[in-house]
């Protein structure tokens, strides 16, 4: 009997949300950051918030429209992804200035807070949905994008400039928190495809009954 397999719609969300997380993840090791040109580096993050975009804007023309909290969820989050699309190619700039380096930190906190709303919504919308198979996964989904969410939340924050100055308060935690809210991104993303498998095979074994 062939197994059920995960449904197209949720491989192609895990590929982008995926590649999109991964992007942001090397963009902000500091290896990487040391050895690559800063072109290189800034063009990573440019490349991973397309992704995020192309992702977001894809799971929100596929949420249901009785879906309200999903459909809330992802309008903001694809909002988020335009506020980074928006930062990240400030960043490709010269931002040798403090006015110009807060082209970038301005919507990258407004992109950090959508992700951080739309994490809440869809958290909210998991625990309202009814008990079914891959809930389960749904829920780990949420909790690791809101996770993502608070570590970029996190590295916004730590973003921010000293009046005066064009030096970051923390750069450590910049790195860090966009490293880790990354990962959790990835982690959420490659388990897309799990919980659209539970859905198949569950329903596959409620058609042969």
């Amino acid at each position: 009997m062939t197994r059920p397999a995960p449904s197209t719609a949720s491989v192609r969300l895990a590929v982008l949300f995926g590649l999109g997380s991964a992007c942001f993840a090397v963009g902000s090791l500091p290896l990487f950051v040391a050895r690559a040109a800063p072109g290189v580096v800034a063009w990573t993050f440019v490349v991973g918030s397309v992704l995020f975009t192309t992702a977001a804007a894809s799971q929100l023309a596929g949420t249901p429209r009785d879906a309200r909290l999903d459909r809330w969820a992802g309008l903001v989050q694809l909002v988020g992804t335009v506020c980074f699309n928006v930062s990240t190619l400030a960043a490709t700039r010269d931002l040798a200035a403090l006015p110009a380096r807060r082209l970038v930190w301005a919507p990258d906190v407004y992109g950090s807070v959508c992700f951080l709303v739309a994490s809440v919504l869809a958290c909210a919308a998991v625990r309202r949905a009814a008990a079914g198979p891959g809930r389960s996964v749904d829920r780990w989904v949420a909790a690791l994008n809101l996770a993502g969410s608070i570590a970029f939340g996190a590295a916004a924050v730590a973003a921010r400039y000293v009046a005066g100055t064009t030096e970051e308060t923390n750069a450590a935690l910049v790195n860090a928190g966009t490293f880790a809210g990354a990962v959790c991104f990835l982690a959420g993303a490659a388990l897309l495809p799990v919980g659209s498998a539970r859905v198949a095979r569950a329903a596959s074994r409620s058609g042969a009954e």
